[in-house]
């Protein structure tokens, strides 16, 4: 595994709180009784009159931050990702995304990288139900720097937009100076044999898992698709044209999520063949998460064995690229 310096993204998203709220006097930030966990405990006590606990009423939250977009204020409405995508998942929709109202929601604990919490606090359904709704962007940083710098171009984004991190201290891929942009996905490694798309935590895992097949003489591109939708049709069109196979990778269920966003974009642009590795059609188990994600073959050596396996049944030697006729999926 790597030995990167580690670091939670929600320390960072709390410590970038602390600078949007000097810069943004309408910002304000709604959670629901997990202030210390979210750190927006710090924003808190900063800005105390731009702070509303919601006590665990998440569907109140969501209704309240609603209410406080449609006088002209920014809300931040944070919690964990199952609370906010399946108990307020009504009041997201028919709220905040059929009005296009600017609403943030903000949440960690994404994945079975939660592990000891267990299912009910593993949220592995939130992405597909996010992406489902119409007017609702979905960014998923894969590093703290990441998190602090997309978080930004959140506060600036307008309309509906949902957040996610993971619980855990992640490895640090970027220096300060890298660029973000939401909708553009960033191109960790260069490769010429397969692609590997991934969002989050599993950025770092992906990354881990191209050095690995290096190593077997199988070139990994990388990409960092943290905006999950809208996807980087350009980046993906690329990865179709210049390798032969597109894996996606993800703490998250196969069915509705990245891979299902990026299998559904090239399979009606540039078709080819898409490898989707994430969370099977399971609820994980409570444990460590190393163990978590061996189990379910999404660790590094696992990653690079099926990738490594599917390269060679997909050589790109036999395989005849059948050039679309001007197919489209959507706006994205």
């Amino acid at each position: 595994m790597s030995d990167r310096p580690k670091m939670m993204q929600r320390a960072a998203f709390g410590n970038a709180l602390l600078d949007l709220g000097e810069k943004y006097p309408k910002l304000v930030v709604l959670d629901a009784d997990i202030s210390s966990s979210l750190y927006t405990s710090q924003f808190a006590k900063r800005f105390p009159e731009r702070h509303i606990n919601f006590g665990v009423a998440e569907q109140n939250m969501v209704i309240g931050a609603a209410g406080l977009a449609t006088t002209g204020l920014i809300p931040l409405a944070c919690t964990y990702a199952t609370f906010a995508t399946m108990r307020a998942c009504e009041q997201i929709r028919s709220f905040i995304c059929y009005a296009k109202l600017n609403v943030k929601i903000v949440c960690s604990h994404g994945g079975i990288e939660v592990g000891w919490d267990g299912p009910t606090h593993q949220a592995t359904e939130d992405v597909a139900i996010m992406r489902a709704m119409p007017n609702m962007t979905v960014v998923v940083p894969a590093d703290a720097v990441g998190t602090a710098a997309l978080i930004r171009q959140v506060v600036d984004h307008t309309g509906p937009l949902y957040f996610r991190m993971g619980r855990n201290p992640t490895p640090l891929i970027y220096d300060r100076n890298q660029e973000f942009a939401l909708g553009k996905a960033v191109q960790i490694r260069e490769g010429r044999d397969v692609t590997l798309v991934a969002m989050g935590v599993m950025v770092s895992v992906a990354l881990d898992a191209a050095e690995l097949l290096a190593q077997r003489g199988v070139q990994a591109r990388l990409l960092d698709m943290h905006t999950v939708k809208p996807l980087d049709g350009e980046a993906l069109l690329s990865a179709a044209k210049d390798t032969c196979l597109i894996v996606t990778l993800e703490d998250h269920n196969v069915i509705g999520g990245l891979g299902a966003a990026v299998a559904e974009y090239v399979s009606a642009n540039r078709p080819v063949p898409v490898l989707r590795i994430g969370v099977p059609d399971v609820f994980a188990e409570s444990g460590e998460p190393s163990l978590l994600f061996h189990k379910y073959a999404m660790d590094a050596g696992s990653i690079a064995t099926r990738v490594e396996k599917a390269f060679k049944e997909w050589s790109c030697a036999d395989q005849t690229v059948v050039e679309p006729n001007h197919l489209s999926i959507g706006d994205e």
